[in-house]
């Protein structure tokens, strides 16, 4: 059994942690991200473990929430009474709800779940909103969230090593650009890919976010997305996403596109990267950037719009970031723009510059400048594409190659 699931799953070894060390914890354990990022095999590679230290088949209760299987227990009534009566009153019993967000009020089956003392819960949602409002406010301080993105660079190339498919890392990170989705792995045309990424799409667009928000038009919708694909890395306000959307034909608001945009966010489908006043150390609230959770997607709805290749290497190292860090901003030091403030849990900084090459002096003193005048002592690093002079330090400023970075463990 471990053999073929180590061959067919990709090991997501820290998220995997992370459920490990929360097993058997008083607490829920949620894991959110967007569909097809690898949510469920991950609950699969945990049953694998728990089986592995002891746990028998009967105190597992799995129900994926999109089989149709299970579509009578849709119903939050109907879901207690089936989990109650196969719960064992003298043994743990961990309770898999997969997909959770298709059961109504699940919150109050989580909550009634929660209070039994032989219960581990775990359950995944596949957007932002699944948990939020009055559902996050009844579990506030009952539940830990693992928020899982698609295949991190590092993963994807181990991946390749194991099932010796790898090249070198300059053609694996060719290939990652291409999609992060783990499915991917085992497409093996260019065409099967694109048609597994349109499913993708098709299902984030219309199921958590026309139906969700009951959308009438979606081509002004479709359009949207296209706009913040076409513009992942650049500052970008509601104000002039409507008047673009005006130029070319789109009866629209403001209002409205806010509501479109607040609905692919929490779709999980982008992320938002605020800017952060790095003197002040406070939120600004205008100009964020947008970046995509996956190129795949942004290459199938732009194909032909992959010459802005610095904002395609952000995107990267933006959801890297994401990986590495709770939360991560756009900085802003005067009138100078950081690429990237990332706050660990303690609050302590680390500024990253991103560019494609700094081979050029001109290029190199532009990049290092908004890092220079940053008074603090928190490390600063400069990431390109370069091989050439890869590891140099300028007065405390680290320089990195991006790929060598992303494989750092």
């Amino acid at each position: 059994m471990t053999n073929l699931l180590e061959q067919k799953y990709v090991a997501r070894d820290e998220y995997l942690n992370f459920l490990k060390r929360n097993r058997d914890k008083h607490i829920i354990k949620v894991v959110s991200g967007v569909r097809r990022s690898g949510k469920s095999t991950l609950f699969l590679l945990f049953r694998d473990y728990l089986k592995k230290t002891g746990v028998k088949d009967n105190q597992i209760i799995n129900l994926n929430f999109e089989d149709m299987d299970f579509e009578d227990l849709l119903d939050p009534e109907k879901l207690y009474s089936y989990i109650k009566k196969k719960l064992l009153p003298d043994q743990m019993n961990y309770i898999f709800l997969d997909e959770i967000q298709h059961v109504h009020n699940f919150e109050k089956v989580a909550d009634s779940l929660f209070i039994k003392d032989n219960v581990d819960l775990y359950i995944t949602g596949s957007n932002a909103y699944f948990l939020s409002g009055e559902i996050a406010t009844l579990l506030t301080g009952r539940y830990v969230q693992l928020n899982m993105l698609p295949l991190s660079f590092n993963e994807f190339v181990q991946w390749h090593r194991q099932n010796n498919k790898f090249t070198n890392d300059q053609d694996m990170f060719n290939q990652y650009l291409k999609s992060s989705f783990p499915y991917t792995l085992f497409t093996e045309t260019d065409q099967e890919r694109i048609e597994y990424l349109q499913g993708i799409y098709s299902t984030i667009v219309l199921t958590d976010i026309v139906t969700r928000l009951n959308i009438k038009d979606v081509p002004v919708l479709e359009r949207l997305i296209r706009t913040l694909f076409s513009n992942i890395g650049s500052q970008v306000t509601i104000n002039k996403i409507t008047n673009t959307l005006r130029s070319n034909g789109y009866k629209t608001s403001n209002k409205t596109i806010d509501r479109y945009l607040e609905g692919i966010l929490d779709s999980l489908l982008m992320y938002e990267a605020k800017r952060y006043d790095i003197y002040g150390h406070d939120l600004l609230s205008s100009n964020s950037k947008y970046y995509v959770v996956d190129l795949g997607l942004r290459r199938l709805l732009l194909p032909d719009h992959q010459e802005d290749y610095g904002h395609i290497i952000e995107n990267v190292v933006y959801l890297e970031l994401l990986r590495r860090f709770p939360n991560v901003y756009v900085g802003q030091s005067g009138k100078y723009e950081v690429d990237f403030v990332a706050l660990n849990g303690r609050n302590e900084a680390r500024y990253f510059q991103v560019a494609l090459t700094t081979l050029d002096e001109n290029v190199l003193k532009r990049e290092l400048r908004s890092l220079q005048r940053i008074g603090d002592s928190y490390p600063k690093y400069l990431l390109t594409l370069d091989t050439l002079n890869k590891d140099a330090n300028y007065n405390g400023i680290q320089k990195m190659n991006i790929i060598d970075w992303l494989l750092e463990k």
